[in-house]
C-alpha cells in the first residue's frame, strides 16, 4: 500500500505531530516523537513505534529506506512529507527525514526485573533534557539493571531525552517514582545507596559497589536533596582539583557507574 503523500504544513496530522513539541499535549495523547534513525530503530525493535513520517529528500543513506521497509513488514503507519512539511515537525538542525510517533508508557518500580547483584541509577531532579537523556545513555552503556527517576522536573518523553539518550531510553528499564517509594524499594531489595555529594568524605572509588548498588545523583542546580543524603549508606564524592567545583550531573554519574563496573570485573 502506497503511503499517503502530505505537503502542506496546514495538514492536520502535520499540526498534531507539532502539538507533540509540548509536554501537555504529550501527556494528553499519551504519545510523543522519536526522530533520528538510530532512536527509531530502537523504538521499533521494541514495538513501540506506531506511526513514522518520512522525507526520502532528506535521507542521509540507503539506511532510510531500509527502515521503512521494516516499519512495513511491522505494520506501522507510514506517511510520506514534503520537505517544507517535514520542517515543520523536526526540532533538528539537519535533520535525516525519520520521524516517529511512539505510544508513552508508565513503568512502576514493581514492573523493575533486577538481577542477582542490580546495579542501578537513580536521578532526582534533573532539570534539563538534554542531561537526563545524556544519564540514560550512561546508564545503557554501563548495563545497570534500571534508572529511577524521582521527582522528575522534566519530561521523560521530551524530545530532548530521546535525542541525548540515543535511543537509550528504548533499552535501558525505566521507572519514575516518588521518594520515599523508591527508598522503600531499595531497602526491601537490600540494595545499597551510594549518593553523590561534594561534602563526603569518601572517595568514589572508595566505596564497595561490588554488591547490590544503587548509585544517587541529583539536579544541576542544588544536588541530592537531603533525603537522599540522609539515606545513603555510603556518600561519596569526586575529587575537585582544579578551579570549577562540580561536574555536570551526567559526567559525575558516568564516572561512578563506571566504577562500580569495573570493580565487578575485577571482582569476577
Amino acid at each position: 500500500m502506497t503511503p499517503e503523500f502530505v505537503q502542506s504544513r496546514q495538514n492536520p496530522r502535520v499540526q498534531n505531530l507539532a502539538r507533540l513539541h509540548e509536554r501537555a499535549h504529550r501527556d494528553t495523547q499519551q504519545h510523543f516523537l522519536v526522530e533520528g534513525r538510530r532512536e527509531l530503530e530502537r523504538a521499533l525493535a521494541k514495538g513501540l513505534i506506531e506511526e513514522i513520517y518520512f522525507c526520502p529528500e532528506l535521507f542521509r543513506d540507503d539506511g532510510g529506506n531500509a527502515l521503512i521497509q521494516r516499519a512495513t513488514q511491522s505494520g506501522v503507519t507510514l506517511c510520506q512529507l514534503a520537505t517544507h512539511a517535514f520542517d515543520k515537525v523536526s526540532l533538528r538542525e539537519g535533520p535525516d527525514g525519520l520521524l516517529g510517533v511512539a505510544r508513552a508508557w508508565k513503568n512502576s518500580l514493581a514492573d523493575l526485573k533486577l538481577s542477582a547483584i542490580p546495579l542501578l541509577l537513580v536521578v532526582e531532579r534533573v532539570e534539563k533534557p538534554g542531561n537526563l537523556g545524556a544519564l540514560l545513555r550512561s546508564a545503557d552503556a554501563a548495563g545497570v539493571d534500571a534508572v529511577i527517576v524521582c521527582d522528575p522536573v522534566t519530561d521523560l518523553f521530551n524530545p530532548q531525552v530521546v535525542r541525548n539518550s540515543q535511543g537509550a531510553l528504548f533499552s535501558v528499564p525505566v521507572a519514575v517514582a516518588p521518594p520515599q517509594e523508591t527508598l522503600d524499594f531499595l531497602r526491601t531489595k537490600k540494595i545499597a545507596v551510594i549518593a553523590t555529594t561534594p561534602a563526603a568524605t569518601l572517595d568514589y572509588w572508595e566505596a564497595n559497589m561490588h554488591g547490590p548498588s544503587a548509585i544517587a545523583v541529583g539536579g544541576e542546580k542544588d544536588g541530592l536533596t537531603e533525603f537522599w543524603l540522609q539515606a545513603a549508606n555510603n556518600p561519596v564524592r569526586i575529587p575537585m582539583l582544579g578551579q570549577t567545583d562540580s561536574l555536570n550531573v551526567s559526567a559525575a554519574a558516568t564516572l561512578v557507574l563506571f566504577e562500580a563496573v569495573r570493580q565487578r570485573r575485577k571482582k569476577a
